[in-house]
């Protein structure tokens, strides 16, 4: 018994073309929506950047202040 060769078959169903079609839509779909979420991202990123470098400076005024109080509660032992 000989194996008989790999072939295509030329004949594609209608449900087939349907379905591939309806696939390559959805994964679209889902592209378009990942890239908007990601635009949407990008955005609010680019709003908050002022406000983490506030942050950061109000962070460091607050370490400067807990320091001198420190030294002056230092002092008054």
């Amino acid at each position: 018994m000989t194996p008989t060769p790999w072939r295509l078959d030329r004949q594609i169903s209608v449900a087939m073309l349907v379905a591939l079609a309806l696939q390559a839509a959805a994964a679209l779909m889902w592209a378009g929506r990942a890239s908007a979420r990601i635009d949407e991202m990008q955005t609010r990123l680019n709003a908050q950047a002022p406000v983490a470098e506030r942050l950061a400076r109000l962070e460091e005024q607050a370490l400067a202040a807990r320091a001198s109080l420190a030294r002056i509660e230092a002092r008054l032992d």
